[in-house]
């Protein structure tokens, strides 16, 4: 199983020469190691106003030295991505609906095959719902993986209205007693507006069969894109705000500092975050191991 630290490796390789430049004991007054810092973390896709108001903590704590650089820099950046508490799929009155959303080549399909899996081996009873009528690959793609989880699917013929197979899955689910149905929606750029106002008529049908559905409403994004993700969660948000994010592929990019965006721009929690490919690297979101894989595990005890 892939490890935090081995999926940001990359990320963390961009920053590894500015990080160790900052932390090793330096002439105050000399701002240039805190500069290529803060252009590495800009590289690395973390906003340049959260890098900037970072950069000028870490002056202020060097200065007033009540902690060391790297200790304020972990707090700083563990602070930016808020409180994760741990997803818990159970509802109160089950079954939980989860709306995925994301652009052409995000991960989705493969993300809601491995959600239902982290259902099942949490003791709970998924539906998976082929609602991407685009694609006869997708909903082939989708029913493979039901039956490697071991659940149920519900799927409509190529061509049918997405709204109607979101509705039959969540009647299916409910008829069938399960504990959560996950609707897998095709994939559709943010700039295409037709398609993005199919997703809010997609939310309407599953309000029509159970009032308040979806309770959740969550988007995976490729993190290879990096701040590229940003704008498209902001959109996909416009139309039918979001409950959480999805971030896959993380072990495939450099520029994993895009995802403070997600929670500080928008204000969406990242619920999971696929680390690797394997069928049980999609883990639940924690920001210590996020900030521990960005900084270094040894970087981090060498300040301690």
């Amino acid at each position: 199983m892939v490890t935090w630290i081995d999926a940001l490796a990359k990320t963390r390789n961009r920053l590894s020469g500015a990080l160790s430049r900052v932390f090793q004991k330096a002439d105050e007054a000399d701002r240039t190691p805190i500069e290529e810092l803060e252009e590495s973390l800009i590289a690395s896709d973390v906003s340049a106003r959260l890098a900037n108001e970072w950069m000028e903590a870490l002056d202020r704590a060097y200065g007033a030295m009540r902690e060391s650089r790297m200790t304020t820099l972990r707090r700083l950046l563990i602070h930016a991505l808020g409180v994760s508490p741990t997803f818990h799929w159970n509802h109160e009155n089950p079954p939980l609906s989860i709306l995925v959303t994301g652009v052409n080549g995000s991960g989705k399909t493969t993300t809601c095959a491995k959600l239902a899996r982290r259902v099942v081996g949490d003791g709970g009873k998924p539906l998976l719902v082929a609602a991407d009528t685009f694609r006869a690959a997708g909903t082939d793609q989708l029913s493979i993986w039901a039956e490697r989880v071991g659940c149920d699917i519900v799927s409509g013929t190529r061509g049918a209205d997405a709204a109607s197979v979101a509705y039959d899955g969540l009647d299916a689910a409910i008829a069938r007693k399960a504990d959560v149905v996950i609707v897998d929606t095709a994939g559709r750029m943010h700039t295409q507006q037709p398609l993005m106002n199919e997703l809010a008529k997609v939310g309407r049908a599953m309000d029509k069969r159970k009032s308040g559905a979806p309770e959740e409403n969550w988007i995976v994004l490729d993190a290879s894109i990096g701040r590229n993700a940003v704008s498209q969660a902001s959109q996909f948000h416009r139309i039918r705000p979001l409950t959480g994010a999805v971030i896959a592929k993380l072990d495939g990019t450099a520029k994993a500092g895009f995802v403070f965006s997600i929670t500080q721009e928008l204000g969406i929690p990242i619920r999971f975050v696929g680390l690797g490919e394997g069928p049980d690297d999609l883990v639940p979101f924690d920001p210590e191991a996020f900030v521990s894989g960005l900084l270094g595990a040894d970087t981090i005890a060498k300040d301690a």
